[in-house]
């Protein structure tokens, strides 16, 4: 059989996934990335502790990614969460179950993974290519931009795992979106996904609880009501808890132009007992001794409730109790899509055939977040790069064989 030439332009998950599965059926595959190492964003996500899968139900898991379950759900049938950990198994990291569901290595971090992948996909003859930025089509092939020049490759076939628009300093900055929409390919605009949001603080609160956690709490948004934790920043709030309402927040200030996070301060106690706790209080009492006494609050959750109470409900028991049960944080816009974790948009599910092949350029496939697609931050969004990776690889192997 002749070896096929294949082109992965792009090193990130997404693209280092198919390079696995079609190195295993014995093609020539090339992946090309533009920065100095492969996988930059791979490594920042695992800095802090690398979510990689989810344990829940696979249903549920599957449920996961809003308008575009339909699309994603083959992809992830043939490789979702038990496999995640079944191939992380293999390259000799083992994985463990947070007390949230979320899967992580043992070691929290991405670089010895990516050690193991890489290990294993050179031995498998993959050549990896960095400094090679992708600068557009060329008569059938590809224009690169490298350290010794412009180069011009040429190939049997090509896929593209280019990522989307966040973090743009590690690679991912939307730049072939004008060659591919120039080739008739329908793109929707990138918008930031699980991102933080701004908020109008006072100067004061900004400056004294800027980087301060709000543990327990629950937050509620049209995504429904989930419990966990974020972070007040000097522009507004950031955090998991933010990320996982991030979609919904997003889509509710661009139909509507407002939005509110609407927070339990205190999710363990019911309105009715903190009314009647606050109410014991002693009146002339300052207002953190009563929340802390009644409803074990202080700190920052204290300084919030200040910020955005109107001060006659302050000494109210019913109307603070209201209050802390369901405090509405308002937002006034996303942060800048180059620090949200991912985004939204991209290459448009009816541009790709069900193999993930681009139907204006036969030979050409596509996977992972430069599609339109999107998820809950972590492993939900590593899973589906995962998948759509091999996917499409498994498609381009196909469509070789025809």
């Amino acid at each position: 059989m002749t070896r096929k030439q294949i082109a992965i332009i792009g090193g990130g998950p997404a693209g280092l996934a198919a390079a696995e599965v079609l190195s295993q059926a014995g093609h020539a595959i090339t992946v090309y990335d533009s920065m100095p190492t492969v996988a930059r964003k791979f490594l920042l996500a695992g800095k802090s502790g690398l979510n990689i899968t989810h344990a829940e139900d696979y249903r549920q898991f599957a449920d996961r990614y809003g308008t575009s379950n339909a699309q994603l759900r083959p992809a992830l049938d043939g490789f979702g969460p038990a496999d995640v950990r079944a191939w992380a198994a293999g390259l000799g990291v083992e994985t463990f179950v947070g007390s949230s569901g979320r899967v992580f290595p043992r070691a929290m971090k991405a670089s010895p993974l990516l050690r193991a992948w890489l290990k294993r996909l050179q031995a498998a003859g993959v050549t990896v290519l960095t400094r090679h930025r992708w600068i557009g089509f060329d008569d059938g092939g590809h224009l690169f931009e490298t350290p010794e020049g412009e180069r011009r490759i040429a190939c049997d076939a090509t896929l593209l795992a280019f990522g989307g628009a966040s973090w743009p300093r590690l690679g991912s900055d939307g730049h072939w979106t004008a060659a591919l929409s120039g080739k008739g390919i329908g793109i929707a605009p990138f918008r930031p996904a699980n991102c933080g949001f701004d908020v109008a603080w006072s100067e004061i609160f900004s400056e004294r609880y800027a980087g301060a956690p709000l543990k327990s709490v629950t937050a509620t948004s049209d995504a429904g009501t989930v419990p966990g934790e974020f972070v007040i920043s000097r522009h507004g709030i950031e955090g998991s808890l933010v990320y996982a309402h991030a979609a919904a927040l997003r889509d509710r200030l661009e139909t509507t132009g407002k939005a509110s996070l609407l927070v339990d301060l205190a999710p363990g106690r019911s309105a009715n007992r903190l009314a009647k706790d606050l109410a014991r209080q002693d009146a002339k009492a300052s207002l953190s001794t009563r929340l802390r006494k009644a409803a074990g609050l202080e700190g920052v959750k204290t300084a919030l409730l200040r910020e955005l109470v109107p001060a006659g409900d302050l000494g109210n028991a019913d109307s603070l109790s209201h209050w802390i049960k369901a405090l509405p944080i308002p937002l006034l816009r996303p942060r800048p899509i180059a620090e949200a974790i991912s985004s939204a948009g991209g290459i448009t599910w009816d541009s790709v055939d069900e193999t993930y092949m681009l139907k204006a350029m036969p030979g050409t496939f596509v996977a992972g977040e430069m599609l339109d697609w999107e998820a809950p931050t972590g492993g939900y969004l590593l899973t589906a790069c995962f998948a759509s990776g091999r996917a499409a690889a498994e498609g381009l192997s196909a469509w070789l064989k025809r």
